[in-house]
C-alpha cells in the first residue's frame, strides 16, 4: 500500500500525511511540482520528527510518476469527488496506490483518466469535500483494515 500526491500545494496537509505514512508504514509518493519547497517550515512543522521515518519518492513528473508506477505494476486508485465508486465497497490489494490531488485544483484529465478506479468518500449533501490529509487517513485506514491479516496484533 502506498500513497501518492499529486502536485500538493498546501504544506501542512503534506506535512500530516506524510506523518501519516510513517506511522502505518505506508510508502508516500510526491508528484512534482509542489506548491513549496521540501525545507518548508510548515510543512516540516506538520511532518515534525515523522519525516526521518517514512519512505518518500519524489517524481519530477507525472509522466515520470507514471512511467515509475507501470514498471511496477500497482494499481492507480484516484480518490475524488468525482468518483462512482465508495471507497468503502472498493477491494483493496497490496499493491495498490491511493492517489491524491492537489487541493486547489484537484487532478489534470489525464490523471483522471490513467487511474484504474476513481473512489469517492460519500460526505453531506451540499458540502464540497473534506481535508485531503483526512481523505487520507479514511482512505488508508479502510483499505489496511481490508488487508490486515487475521494474525495481525491489535485485531
Amino acid at each position: 500500500m502506498q500513497i501518492a500526491l499529486f502536485q500538493p500545494d498546501i504544506p501542512q496537509n503534506t506535512g500530516t500525511i506524510l506523518r501519516l505514512c510513517a506511522c502505518l508504514n505506508v510508502a508516500a509518493h510526491i508528484i512534482e511540482p509542489a506548491g513549496f519547497p521540501a525545507s518548508d517550515r510548515t510543512f516540516r512543522r506538520a511532518g515534525m520528527d515523522y519525516l526521518d521515518h517514512v519512505s518518500i519518492v519524489r517524481h519530477d513528473s507525472w509522466a515520470r510518476f507514471e512511467d515509475w508506477r507501470a514498471a511496477q505494476g500497482c494499481r492507480l486508485l484516484l480518490f475524488t469527488t468525482k468518483g462512482a465508486t465508495d471507497y468503502r465497497d472498493f477491494r483493496y490489494q497490496t499493491s495498490d496506490i491511493l492517489l491524491f490531488g492537489r487541493e486547489s485544483a484537484g487532478v489534470t484529465d489525464a490523471v483522471l483518466e490513467a487511474a484504474d478506479a476513481r473512489l469517492v468518500i460519500p460526505i453531506k449533501a451540499g458540502l464540497r469535500s473534506l481535508n485531503v490529509a483526512m481523505s487520507a487517513a479514511m482512505a488508508a485506514g479502510e483499505a489496511l483494515r481490508q488487508l490486515r491479516t487475521p494474525e495481525s496484533p491489535n485485531d
